[in-house]
């Protein structure tokens, strides 16, 4: 997508700087929607704001779209400002070049899907399109979505899947640098949801525009972002690559909420370089340091994803070892879930294999040392060497 004259293609697409949105509620207490805020998106890429209900994460698309207005900080599209606070620089939407897919799709019932693409053609302020160039680029749009046999039809006549391609031709047709989109996809079902992100990250790299993408859905972050950012009441918890995010969360709500994973509460007994013993209740854990460093007493959790653990009938030769008992196997497709109970606890891991060990068998699980991530306690501190449990023989991990 072709650049303007004045804008470097190193100039960000969005630049946002310690933005705070701040909300009162009904019993007068303040809250920060969006909390010191700063983060770029830079061309061509496609970045996605992902986090729980009630994080912030819709609120800043609001505030960059100008749906918002933000207490502090300040926002730029393509290097020119549309929000500062200490300049008092506020520019309403219709004039930051900028187009938006809505959950709710946000069409007119009483036009056609022609005349809904057009719209914004037609509506712009600025130059006038001549009505040749606007039936030629609402077309195009209509064919690079896959509906253009539905030009003549009303958003009544069609599937939420066909609303949703017809939003998006809307939202391509102005050729814009940066789309955003408000979790687009969760109004359609399942198969569809899937077929639409891939054809949205096809579109997406054929075309070049930047997106900004809201979710709370993990897969779908992980299949549509070049960088994902976890929100936290209203922080970035961590900016990053879908494979940084999911290998090295950079804290354990981060590594709790991306994905399945199992966690072992308990406190630092021996450091070595990036090689950390954690002493748990239910015995020690070695594994890797993630992150700010620690120290022997420090409170932790150690942590590892189900598909690196192995399940064996025999005990293995490894540092993290633990015999169970398989409570449930469930066979997923791709892969079979095993569901053990260790003392009083339970451990998931994910095998290829569906016939290692029937319900109600014992069987040891294992996992490499590499591949447990040590993380301090998300608001936690210091404990007194008497409050460390003691070391039983096994080495456990519990989820």
């Amino acid at each position: 997508m072709p650049l303007d004259e004045t804008t470097s293609s190193a100039t960000p697409v969005v630049e946002v700087k310690n933005l705070i949105k701040r909300f009162r509620r009904e019993s007068g207490a303040v809250v920060n929607a969006i909390d010191d805020v700063t983060f770029e998106v830079a061309q061509g890429d496609f970045v996605v704001l992902l986090g729980p209900s009630g994080c912030g994460k819709t609120t800043l698309l609001r505030t960059i779209a100008g749906l918002e207005t933000p207490d502090e900080g300040s926002i730029a599209i393509a290097g020119r400002t549309q929000f500062s606070s200490r300049e008092g620089i506020e520019v309403p939407p219709e004039r930051r070049d900028i187009s938006m897919i809505f959950q709710s799709y946000a069409l007119w019932p009483h036009m056609t899907a022609f005349k809904n693409v057009a719209y914004p053609l037609l509506s712009r302020r600025g130059r006038k399109v001549p009505k040749d160039e606007v039936a030629r680029r609402v077309r195009e749009a209509l064919e690079l979505v896959g509906v253009g046999e539905l030009e003549r039809q009303y958003p009544g006549q069609m599937s939420g899947g066909q609303q949703q391609r017809i939003a998006l031709a809307r939202a391509l047709v102005n050729n814009d640098d940066l789309v955003l989109f408000d979790e687009p996809l969760s109004n359609v079902d399942a198969k569809v949801r899937e077929q639409l992100r891939f054809e949205l990250v096809s579109m997406q790299r054929k075309l070049g525009f930047s997106a900004l993408f809201v979710t709370h859905d993990q897969t779908e972050a992980m299949e549509l972002a070049h960088r994902i950012a976890v929100l936290d009441s209203g922080r970035i918890a961590q900016f990053g690559s879908p494979q940084e995010i999911y290998h090295r969360p950079a804290t354990r709500y981060v590594a709790k909420f991306i994905g399945a994973i199992n966690e072992s509460l308990g406190t630092v007994s021996a450091v070595d370089g990036d090689t950390v013993v954690v002493d748990t209740g239910h015995g020690r854990v070695v594994g890797a340091l993630v992150g700010q460093r620690v120290a022997v007493g420090d409170r932790v959790a150690a942590m590892w994803r189900p598909e690196r653990g192995l399940l064996s009938r025999e005990e293995p030769q490894a540092v993290n070892r633990w015999l169970g008992r398989v409570k449930a196997p469930m066979f997923v497709g791709s892969h079979t879930e095993y569901l053990l109970a260790v003392g009083d606890v339970d451990v998931r891991l994910w095998s290829p294999r569906s016939d290692l060990v029937d319900a109600g068998a014992a069987a040891w699980v294992s996992v490499a040392p590499e591949d447990v991530r040590v993380l301090p306690l998300d608001g936690d501190g210091r404990r007194a060497d008497a409050e460390r449990p003691s070391a039983a023989p096994a080495m456990v991990t519990a989820s």
